[in-house]
């Protein structure tokens, strides 16, 4: 009886792809089914005072007192930006909890079946940077960790550039953390959720952890919290307005993708309660313990230390005792395992999302999440952390693309479309629909987007490092993502009703109206896969080709649901 070893069968097509619109459609793009949307509101709450748990988040707060901010100037710049950016979170989420589908398929109603690549594209690129940033603290972590046991991996050479985050010795951190993350993603997403309450207990112990070593090595609290600030008048007024503005602007990640999140909610209320209070109010605490550790180190050394992990691994170099580095160790395995499942949460999986349905006939979620941990690498994160100027420009730059696409989708949504997403369409690229535009691209939303984009441009240069433009317009660049929102909202909303569009004609005149939770029970049964082998996956119609109309439906408007009997 022999042996034989039979590698599996490799498909370069997504199964689930197979008999539909190739390019549109397959089983991970669909609305949730019922039996899977199992988040109620103590779980988005929950999962954000889990997702906000991570060392990076220590790093915005730790970057405001090098400007010379207090620590409580600081913490309300924090807090009230989250709370702003929490209240865009549920506004363009809503298409999410309502149809159950992710930020790709909700772009194309206003983007076009094939123009919404380009939003979806913006949004995986950002999502991948976030994950190199994630993975660069992670990867400190490890580092930290291998530190307080092999004290010889501290004496390396190093042979990285000095504008690097990440010296020799740490970049083995960052590769190791790369590859726990990966491996973790091989694991089915409903295992995640005990996963998420472990990552919650091991940061807040870390979180403790770190608080109390910081407070023993610079001396007790002394006077961390009621250090004043360094700078007054003007100067410190336009400080708190541009790190208010901050802090929501470098949130405008969730703000764009809420969806993806939403659409598991059980129930269309579930989301509002956990991102308009867990939101603001675990990143409030989480920055809380990082200014304290961030303002104590001033005192420990006599200078400010903004990454709390260098300020960790500077206290174990300097005190290398038993003590010290079973506490180190403690502290960085925690920090690393809670850092490890934001990289999957808040990164890697809303980029899965994203790169899927860019070639969704090739990539399932599982390739899509391949590819974002291989350009996680490609764009050398660790250049990004070199300095507290480098990465608070950052954060601050890439908020422009990012709202000029939700002031499009907000726009779209609420005035236009005024509720209504017909699901059907959204997977088609017949040219009868209401979302095929121009060969499947929208130009009025497209033009929207650099119109919202090119307002705070010469801001966005200055941040790049371009010199000569004046205060005004440095100053400008505060308010990017307001500014750059309402003005591609305003764009998008003129061109859509000057050159009237399908979805404008359709619901011009009618009352905002979402489709209810029946029909979209309706289509979401459909899109089963065998419910589609036993034939009965809702079919698109023209409004004129509809001859019985159910009285639950409104105004004459045509749907997916009509069809099905």
């Amino acid at each position: 009886m022999g042996f034989s070893l039979r590698m599996p069968k490799f498909r370069l097509e997504v199964e689930g792809a197979q008999g539909r619109e190739k390019n549109l459609e397959n089983d991970d793009l669909l609305p949730v089914p019922a039996e899977r949307r199992t988040w109620n509101h103590w779980t988005f709450t929950i999962f954000w005072f889990s997702a906000v748990g991570t060392v990076a988040n220590w790093l915005g707060g730790g970057t405001f007192l090098t400007y010379g901010l207090s620590v409580w100037d600081g913490l309300l710049c924090n807090f009230f930006g989250y709370l702003l950016i929490s209240l865009f979170m549920v506004v363009n989420g809503r298409a999410g909890s309502v149809y159950h589908v992710g930020f790709p398929v909700y772009c194309r109603s206003s983007f076009g079946v094939y123009g919404a690549l380009w939003p979806v594209f913006n949004r995986a690129l950002s999502a991948c940077v976030w994950n190199g940033v994630n993975t660069v603290t992670g990867g400190q972590c490890i580092y930290i960790f291998l530190h307080s046991i092999f004290p010889s991996i501290a004496r390396l050479p190093n042979h990285m550039d000095s504008k690097s985050a990440l010296d020799s010795a740490q970049m083995i951190g960052f590769f190791l953390f790369w590859f726990f993350t990966a491996c973790a993603l091989f694991l089915s997403v409903p295992k995640w959720r005990i996963l998420i309450n472990l990552k919650l207990i091991a940061y807040f112990l870390s979180c403790i952890g770190m608080l109390a070593l910081a407070l023993k090595t610079s001396g007790g609290v002394k006077d961390t919290l009621t250090r004043g600030s360094k700078v007054h008048g003007s100067e410190k007024a336009w400080l708190i307005v541009r790190f208010t503005l901050l802090s929501a602007a470098g949130c405008s990640t969730f703000a764009s993708n809420a969806s993806d999140w939403q659409r598991n909610a059980t129930h269309r209320k579930d989301p509002i309660f956990g991102q308009i209070f867990g939101f603001p109010m675990s990143n409030f605490i989480t920055s809380l313990i990082g200014f304290i550790v961030a303002a104590s180190s001033e005192s420990a050394y006599g200078e400010l230390i903004w990454n709390p992990l260098t300020y960790l691994d500077r206290i174990l170099t300097e005190n290398y005792d038993a003590k010290t580095r079973c506490a180190a160790a403690f502290i960085s395995f925690g920090f690393a395992y809670s850092a490890l499942f934001s990289c999957v949460f808040e990164n890697v999986l809303p980029a899965g999302n994203d790169i899927s349905s860019l070639a969704p006939k090739y990539l399932s979620m599982k390739r899509a999440f391949a590819v974002s941990m291989i350009v996680t690498v490609v764009i050398c994160p660790w250049y990004l952390l070199g300095t507290a100027g480098t990465f608070i420009s950052f954060i601050a730059s890439y908020q422009i693309f990012l709202f000029g696409i939700i002031g499009v989708l907000l726009v779209d949504y609420y005035i236009l479309a005024k509720g209504r997403l017909d699901l059907a369409w959204l997977y088609t690229a017949d040219r009868s629909g209401p979302y095929w535009y121009t060969y499947g691209v929208n130009w009025r939303a497209m033009i929207a987007y650099v119109v919202g984009a090119g307002v705070n441009f010469a801001g966005f240069l200055n941040n790049m490092g371009v010199k000569g433009f004046s205060t005004g317009v440095i100053r400008s660049f505060y308010f990017a993502f307001i500014t750059t929102g309402v003005a591609s909202g305003l764009t998008y909303y003129l061109l859509a009703t000057i050159f009237p569009q399908e979805n404008y004609k359709i619901n011009k005149g009618n009352k905002f109206r979402e489709w209810s939770e029946e029909e979209v029970e309706v289509y979401a049964a459909g899109s089963d896969p065998e419910t589609r082998q036993a034939g009965m996956i809702p079919t698109p119609k023209r409004q004129s080709e509809v001859e019985d109309v159910d009285e639950k439906k409104v105004e004459g408007i045509s749907t997916a649901i009509l069809e099905v009997r």
